[in-house]
């Protein structure tokens, strides 16, 4: 009996031992069960090449890196060199399946996205909605069909066309910085392109005057530097979360929560009073009131939310920092590689130059009847984004059921992405691919009439933008093509040292020395 005791105390003082260990040992076995799960799962992508891993986080550690030296871009582009046009990398036990080739990245976003055996991922959709809130890019499904829906006739090419005096003007104001700083002192071209496109993107939307000495009564002035450092943030935010960071970090007392908190309070304070203003006149049915501007009663934030009620506060607001954030970086940055890459490429300046002075005498400026004759302009853009596709490696699809790409089984739940930078340096899709040569899109032969362009996407789900991009760009680089001559301080450094905050921008902000242009 003594020692019948003697078991059953010694039983109670170890119990809490006992507990423990079976219950490292339930979770040991239920982690254990998952990544077996996981590995036979996605068997069928182990013939896939694949750079070297870590045994538990998978090529997390080299993603992290590249995020933290805004090289992402850079990293997805030496992997397509070494690995070919199709490799696998992993997130932990989660694979990421990348591709290189133009055709496939085309017939995957279409196919996929129509079928929908592909969507956007959750992790990249919730990052999106996360910047600011619900916002079109960051939903799916009839989400995400009202508000395209909705803004589609906005940027229509039809509807862009009653813009050009606006373009214009912004572009000339441009043209005027320039000779101001001409031939004293070097420009950086980036930041006065992201000032042109973020003031045309906020007279469109915002009804936010283009000229810098006018005020808009609607709300807090348009101040460029301190919005654009505010998007930079949220854009810099959606990148790290869309590859790892998760959305609670925000509230952690680090120095990059308190830039995000501080940049939304900022975009807020800018937007909020807009936003309410427009809610105002579609609850009493007025356009006409008093403090309100023409150019506000014309802007798409009255149009949307007239047209469209789903649209509240909170969503209103999203959108509009979702559109100022794509309108602006996307062309801006476009129209510094077209600069640089015009610089050292002579033949193609002049030839430029020669198309728009011929389309200049026919109407003393750049207007709708000429724009038609700058089709060799447009394809200076086109190969620009060929060469630096801004937008390299920064989204991504999962497959919602087992598929087939280029022959290769795709097992559900894999995550699509793309290198847009190797894809269109591809030889086999591009002669001379390294080679500057807009030439190559106005083409009409068999062999290169149907070339893809798919740097503003494809399918439904094509670049919203796109037309306002070619628009701006095109007006742009025509007018400084008209005014000046040009050539770039740090030389092919400015076109080869890039960064990607959000999207890719040279880290010099490409300095150019200007000079008027010699009319003799």
């Amino acid at each position: 009996m003594f020692q019948d005791i003697t078991a059953q105390i010694d039983y109670s003082s170890s119990f809490p031992y006992l507990a423990t260990v079976l219950g490292v040992s339930s979770v040991t076995g239920t982690l254990g069960w998952r990544w077996w799960k996981q590995k036979n799962t996605y068997k069928s992508l182990e013939s896939l090449p694949s750079p070297p891993k870590h045994w538990l986080l998978g090529n997390l550690p080299q993603i992290l890196v590249a995020v933290k030296q805004k090289q992402l871009f850079l990293q997805f582009f030496d992997w397509s060199k070494q690995l070919g046009s199709m490799y696998v990398i992993w997130n932990g036990n989660h694979p990421i399946v990348i591709l290189s080739k133009p055709k496939a990245i085309e017939d995957t976003i279409v196919n996929g996205m129509r079928d929908g055996s592909l969507i956007r991922s959750e992790q990249m959709r919730k990052a999106w909605n996360d910047m600011s809130g619900p916002i079109m890019i960051g939903e799916t499904g009839t989400e995400w069909q009202w508000r395209r829906k909705v803004w589609n006739p906005e940027f229509s090419s039809s509807s862009l066309s009653k813009y050009i005096e606006i373009i214009n003007q912004a572009c000339e104001q441009v043209i005027e910085t320039v000779k101001e700083a001409a031939p004293l002192r070097e420009v950086e071209v980036d930041p006065l392109f992201v000032e042109l496109t973020m003031r045309v993107i906020s007279s469109l939307v915002l009804g936010i005057p283009v000229d810098r000495n006018s005020t808009s009564p609607e709300g807090p002035p348009l101040e460029v530097t301190k919005l654009y450092e505010a998007m930079s943030v949220l854009g810099y935010r959606f990148l790290r979360q869309a590859t790892g960071e998760k959305r609670w970090m925000k509230y952690l007392p680090t120095k990059n929560s308190r830039d995000y908190w501080v940049a939304k309070r900022y975009l807020e304070e800018f937007l909020i009073p807009r936003v309410d203003l427009a809610l105002q006149m579609r609850e009493q049915k007025q356009t006409d009131l008093p403090q309100v501007s023409s150019l506000f009663r014309e802007s798409m934030l009255v149009k949307i939310a007239a047209k469209e009620l789903k649209y509240n506060r909170e969503t209103l607001i999203a959108e509009s920092v979702e559109l100022l954030i794509a309108g602006t970086d996307t062309t801006a940055h476009t129209l510094s590689f077209a600069a640089g890459e015009l610089s050292l490429n002579q033949r193609i300046f002049q030839q430029a130059r020669d198309i728009v002075d011929r389309a200049w005498q026919s109407q003393g400026c750049i207007n709708t009847e000429n724009l038609k004759e700058l089709a060799y302009i447009r394809a200076i853009i086109k190969e620009t984004l060929r060469l630096y596709s801004i937008a390299s490696g920064s989204t991504s699809l999962v497959a919602q059921r087992d598929t087939t790409i280029e022959g290769q089984v795709i097992p559900r739940g894999t995550r699509v992405s793309w290198s847009m930078l190797a894809a269109g340096r591809d030889p086999e899709v591009y002669a001379n691919p390294e080679v500057f040569l807009p030439e190559r899109w106005l083409d009409k032969s068999k062999e290169t009439s149907s070339l893809p362009m798919i740097d503003f996407g494809s399918g439904t789900h094509r670049c919203l933008g796109e037309h306002l991009s070619m628009l701006e760009s095109t007006v742009m680089l025509a007018l400084l093509l008209r005014y000046f001559d040009w050539e770039l301080v740090n030389g092919r450094s400015s076109l080869e040292e890039l960064q990607q905050n959000l999207l890719i921008y040279p880290s010099d902000k490409m300095p150019v020395r200007f000079r008027l242009r010699n009319w003799e």
